[in-house]
């Protein structure tokens, strides 16, 4: 770690539009000589930090520019979720969406910044990265820096887990990324076997895209019951999963999201998203004046290698089942063909929990292999 002490580090709160352009653009400095860095699509980011993003109607955050010279060396927000204390009441606040040069001055200032303002709403922990919410992007990536990240998962530099454990952080948790070639998924034999044992009870479909409000309902209702006791979990509330629906139906075929329905009844599913990244790498982050037409031709046209297993959920009556993981290889392998089927060779299964061993079963019996590891933080204030 570099630390300058001598030259001062000045922290401004972002209020206004002015300053949350800023505070998109800090990375862009951060990251100009890494060449796996993806810059985020400015308009959404602008939309994930709008006052109109369903988060913000159960939770209130605040974000920081870290400056030196006049020039921009860092951010971080914090925010208190609603929901998150109504769930566990434990007084616990989160930091997230920290970036910043190799200096722990930077670091520290902003860290204290971001403390002071959730210890001044009664928060006697920390934990983070959270940007913003579980649900959306979290972790720093302490392994896995030699290739780019998937679509909505975050990357970092190699300095960024020491400098916070400097301030004070120990690893609450990891998580980790998978990668598997897509082309040679094989189910395994003995799950095979009870597939088709169970082939007229069991019935795996694509998303039907007329009744796309019941089906988003029917999802977020299998993913809240799903993971419940997960880390750290909060409900989507219907109004965040309509808002990922509507983004998510924009890019994706209706195969790429497969319901498994047990005699009937809506019990698991599985989310396939092309890895977006591969198509955005080269905007800087502008979809304008060409970027959306851009981008969307090349989805259409000349569609990504690779997609990422996002969203996925087994009912909890069925996860100690042997219907449980029989369900989830069922899904995993129709949006995975899906994905062949338009050239898809490689997938991105994350993220998974490194003590959720049934999950990591599943994957590496699939042939997934670890490809990256986050960490999230925490801290008592």
């Amino acid at each position: 770690m570099n630390s300058h002490f001598n030259s001062t580090v000045t922290i401004t709160e972002v209020t206004g539009n002015k300053a949350m352009d800023l505070f998109i653009r800090v990375p862009w400095e951060i990251y100009k000589d890494d060449p796996n860095w993806v810059p985020p699509l400015i308009a959404e980011r602008k939309e994930a930090f709008s006052p109109r993003h369903p988060y913000f109607k159960h939770a209130q955050w605040q974000a920081w520019i870290a400056w030196r010279d006049d020039k921009p060396v860092g951010r971080i927000s914090a925010q208190v979720d609603a929901l998150h204390q109504q769930q566990y009441d434990n007084k616990t606040g989160f930091f997230g969406l920290v970036e910043a040069i190799d200096d722990s001055s930077v670091f520290k200032a902003l860290f204290d910044t971001a403390e002071n303002w959730l210890k001044e709403r009664g928060m006697r922990q920390v934990t983070g990265p959270f940007n913003l919410g579980i649900n959306q992007e979290i972790g720093i990536l302490i392994e896995g820096f030699d290739s780019p990240p998937y679509v909505m998962t975050p990357h970092s530099l190699p300095y960024y887990g020491t400098a916070i454990e400097q301030c004070g952080y120990q690893k609450a948790q990891d998580l980790l990324a998978y990668q598997l070639d897509s082309t040679t998924l094989t189910i395994p034999r003995v799950m095979q076997a009870l597939l088709k044992r169970s082939a007229s009870r069991v019935d795996v479909r694509p998303l039907r895209r007329k009744q796309k409000q019941a089906e988003l309902e029917i999802m977020r209702s299998i993913f809240n019951d799903a993971w419940e006791h997960n880390w750290n979990f909060v409900p989507f509330t219907r109004e965040e999963f309509a808002a990922i629906g509507k983004e998510l139906l924009m890019l994706l075929p209706d195969d790429f999201i497969q319901i498994a329905e047990l005699d009937g009844e809506p019990v698991a599913f599985v989310v396939l998203i092309p890895n977006i990244n591969e198509a955005i790498a080269d905007l800087n982050g502008k979809l304008f004046p060409f970027g959306w037409a851009r981008l969307l031709w090349r989805l259409k046209v000349k569609f990504p290698k690779s997609a990422r297993v996002a969203l996925m959920g087994v009912r909890q009556k069925y996860q100690n089942t042997r219907f449980g993981p029989a369900l989830a290889y069922a899904g995993i392998k129709k949006t995975i063909d899906a994905g062949v089927a338009r050239g898809l060779q490689e997938v991105e299964m994350s993220w998974v929990l490194d003590h959720n061993q049934a999950t990591r079963n599943i994957i590496e019996s699939l042939g997934g292999e670890i490809s990256k590891r986050y960490r999230m933080y925490e801290k008592n204030l």
